[in-house]
């Protein structure tokens, strides 16, 4: 008890000497930011080990996200793709090898619209990025993630408000990919710049809307160039746990009723 008390103490003086002015405090921002972290959130941990990925499957995807421009991670929920490109792209910030991580999804939900959700854009947008603010929560910690999403190094936008931009010095994650159209994934995929890495994740078995999905026709288009790597995963990858493997499975062929 006494550690975490003056860990919040030394953050609680940090704040009060900047009120007064003072010049000669200079501590270091993530010692800081840990120490409120340690007050805030006592049960996490901040996750410093280089991310392991735990199938062959992640392995190559994580290997794909390394070598490749672009990366498709496709495949069933509990696979890993979300987390694993959100830990890779949380490392490559903290490593400084980009300065911005960017994370997009069309905003189409099943049997939901965006606008029927209280709020500002930002609060409407928040519940699909949650599995993302978790893992990067755990890879650079709770307290450095807000000050990143204050500060605009770390960004969540809509996929229309992609139109028009520049992926520069980024690593670019566009998640529920199955639900773009081909016109809005050929709009999103050149946008990308210097420095830059993309990572499209989804499900074509999940796809909420009509019409052929933007994901299946890219992977279909896109597979000859050599900047382009492709990673298919199957229920034998779920690792989220066993029961989530039985349901995809059941879903997936005709189960007889008991």
């Amino acid at each position: 008890m006494s550690y975490g008390r003056n860990r919040h103490n030394e953050a609680f003086n940090l704040k009060r000497s900047k009120k007064r002015g003072a010049r000669n405090v200079a501590p270091d921002l993530c010692d800081v930011l840990t120490a409120i972290d340690a007050v805030d959130r006592p049960g996490l941990r901040q996750i410093t080990q280089p991310l392991q990925p735990r199938t062959e499957r992640q392995r190559r995807y994580l290997g794909a996200m390394r070598e490749s421009v672009i990366t498709f991670g496709m495949g069933p929920a509990g696979t890993g793709k979300t987390y694993v490109c959100g830990a890779y792209a949380a490392d490559e910030l903290a490593a400084a090898r980009i300065t911005k991580i960017i994370i997009t999804r069309p905003a189409v939900e099943a049997g939901e619209k965006l606008g029927y959700l209280p709020g500002e854009l930002e609060d409407k947008y928040a519940p699909y990025l949650a599995p993302f603010r978790d893992v990067l929560d755990e890879r650079l910690g709770k307290s450095h993630v807000d000050l990143l999403l204050k500060r605009g190094r770390i960004e969540a936008s809509p996929l229309a408000y992609m139109r028009g931009r520049t992926f520069r010095d980024a690593f670019v994650i566009l998640d529920e990919a199955q639900n773009t159209t081909p016109e809005q994934m050929r709009m999103f995929l050149t946008r990308i710049g210097e420095n830059c890495r993309v990572v499209v994740n989804g499900d074509v078995r999940q796809q909420d809307i009509k019409g052929q999905s933007g994901l299946a026709d890219a992977a279909a288009r896109l597979g000859w160039i050599p900047q382009v790597s492709i990673v298919e995963f199957t229920a034998e990858d779920i690792v989220r746990s066993d029961i989530v493997s039985d349901i995809i499975q059941s879903y997936d062929k005709d189960c007889p009723q008991r």
